[in-house]
């Protein structure tokens, strides 16, 4: 019974083998690249839309990142840690603010606005 068990045992193994050897590619690799064939058609549709939105936006995007470029580079020089803000916030008037955390201290290395020297008015 045990020699029967083992020939048995001999036989699975040595199938994934023979399945390699006669094809190229074992039971594994096909199963991959069928689920990946599978995967790339179902997001197919998706990934096109996707496409056609930066063709749509793309322009608008080009043309807000070389006007509010500068203005983002100053504002992000002038913060250390953005985890210390809250997400920035509009107004009923238009004005968008970020509010800091209450539960944040002040850093000593961040521009206050009375330090500033544009002329800033702390509301």
């Amino acid at each position: 019974m045990k020699r029967l068990m083992l020939i048995g045992a001999a036989a699975l193994f040595a199938a994934p083998a023979a399945a390699q050897d006669e094809g190229g590619k074992s039971l594994m690799e096909q199963g991959a690249e069928l689920f990946f064939e599978g995967l790339r058609k179902e997001m197919e549709p998706a990934l096109e839309d996707l496409l056609g939105l930066a063709e749509q936006f793309g322009p608008a995007m080009q043309s807000f990142i070389e006007e509010m470029g500068p203005a983002l580079a100053e504002i992000g020089g002038k913060v250390k840690d953005w985890s210390a803000y809250e997400a920035p916030e509009m107004l009923p008037n238009g004005d968008i603010i970020i509010r800091r955390k209450p539960d944040v201290p002040d850093q000593p290395d961040e521009v206050t606005p009375e330090e500033d020297d544009e002329g800033a008015t702390d509301i």
